[in-house]
């Protein structure tokens, strides 16, 4: 299973720290890659923890942050593209997105995994912008309703619940 992980850029306060924590322990159940945008902010906290559970991390570079000190055993991708470009290569490149909690990088990456119909697991009550989203859209985006997003204020259940997912190679491009 690859699995897309939207998060915030910037550090993230202890809360989510220990909800991130529960929720990557809990997603090595089902053997996954993590897909990444970088390794700053809530990502780095991610992938900090991943490496010590032994997930395979990969890592999809903007190129603004292509030269970003890397730790040993992850994959690193540069891909010559900007922040939102490099978001649709992340999302397009799993098999669902999962969200722990961001700004506009991180809601833009939720977007993009609607449109393209992407199955999207989105972490609640963070303390960031993206807790608004279960208000805003609490079950579709728009009135097309490509995918519903499912909402989890535990990391466990929604780890859980991820590994139970049923994958598909097929993308829906909505638009």
């Amino acid at each position: 299973m690859l699995i897309s992980i939207a998060a915030h850029s910037e550090e993230p306060n202890e809360k989510l720290i220990e909800k991130t924590q529960i929720f990557v322990r809990n997603i090595k159940l089902c053997n996954p890659t993590l897909l990444l945008g970088g390794y700053w902010g809530l990502m780095k906290t991610i992938i900090d923890e991943a490496l010590k559970e032994n997930i395979r991390v990969v890592i999809i570079l903007p190129i603004e942050r292509e030269n970003v000190k890397l730790p040993q055993g992850v994959i690193p991708i540069k891909s010559g593209c900007e922040f939102r470009c490099r978001s649709v290569i992340l999302v397009r490149s799993g098999d669902l997105l999962a969200s722990l909690g961001g700004g506009v990088g991180t809601e833009i990456e939720i977007m993009i995994a609607y449109a393209m119909g992407k199955p999207i697991y989105a972490l609640t009550n963070t303390g960031l912008s993206t807790d608004y989203f279960s208000k805003a859209f609490p079950n579709y985006i728009d009135d097309r309703r490509i995918v519903s997003i499912k909402y989890y204020d535990d990391p466990e259940k929604m780890a859980k619940d991820i590994c139970k997912a049923e994958t598909s190679t097929k993308n829906i491009e909505i638009g």
